[in-house]
């Protein structure tokens, strides 16, 4: 597909192509063809640092608006839920946008189009891209309809209360302590990372989680801790 088509796909029309170019362009691709004329002389990282701003920002107002009457930590709860990586990567997935991008020959043999930080990382640059091609409201009208297809999610689910949240609220209020988080291990290939992590409260092991990112690893133990301590005792009639 042309240029073009990708962003009609999308519902965008960018003005500017080299900006909707750079939002495409991994590190690994610019690490591979730096001598090549004609292709974009920088990667997408400056452009998902802006478009993580923008991001937080547009789903910070939007909620504000969606729910007046909510307190302060709820909003703040449902916006972490909405814009960490996992859910950008999912929304990013959903449009398909992996396929767009451009990598380099390492990373794509990797799995690199699915990996999770960078589908997460794209979607970020393509709205750092859009807000400097087209503005603020541009952004909003390709973020907030995506949104509100994650939030219907998010409810549903209860995972803007994620699973660290709640086992902390658990631990307090059952055994007056925090649970606290450490990494297990790590494997070393940086193209495929796994960190295992353990929640202990007090001296105690509670769950142990693998994930590709430590916050996964550690969102993977405290749900396993939460089953465990939440499942009926044997013999209690539930």
């Amino acid at each position: 597909m042309t240029d073009a088509a990708d962003q009609a796909r999308l519902g965008l029309r960018f003005r500017d192509n080299h900006l909707w170019r750079r939002a495409l362009t991994h590190p690994s691709y610019v690490n591979e063809h730096k001598e090549q004329r004609g292709l974009p002389e920088a990667d997408n990282q400056r452009l998902e640092f802006l478009g993580d701003a923008i991001i937080d920002f547009v789903v910070a107002e939007w909620l504000y608006q969606q729910f007046p009457g909510a307190p302060e930590g709820d909003l703040s709860r449902l916006r972490i839920a909405l814009v960490r990586t996992e859910s950008l990567a999912e929304l990013a997935h959903t449009d398909d946008l992996g396929a767009l991008l451009l990598l380099g020959r390492g990373e794509e043999a990797h799995g690199g189009r699915s990996r999770v930080t960078n589908l997460c990382d794209l979607f970020e640059a393509i709205c750092g891209a859009l807000y400097l091609d087209q503005g603020l409201e541009a952004v909003r009208a390709f973020i907030v309809p995506r949104m509100a297809g994650r939030l219907a999610a998010v409810q549903r689910d209860e995972s803007d209360r994620d699973a660290k949240t709640r086992l902390q609220e658990w631990a307090q209020a059952t055994l007056s302590q925090v649970p606290t988080y450490r990494v297990q291990a790590e494997t070393a290939p940086a193209h495929e990372p796994l960190f295992i992590a353990e929640v202990l409260i007090g001296s105690v092991v509670y769950g142990v989680g693998r994930g590709s990112t430590k916050r996964a690893a550690q969102q993977a133990a405290a749900g396993i801790a939460l089953a465990a301590v939440q499942k009926p005792a044997a013999g209690d009639g539930s």
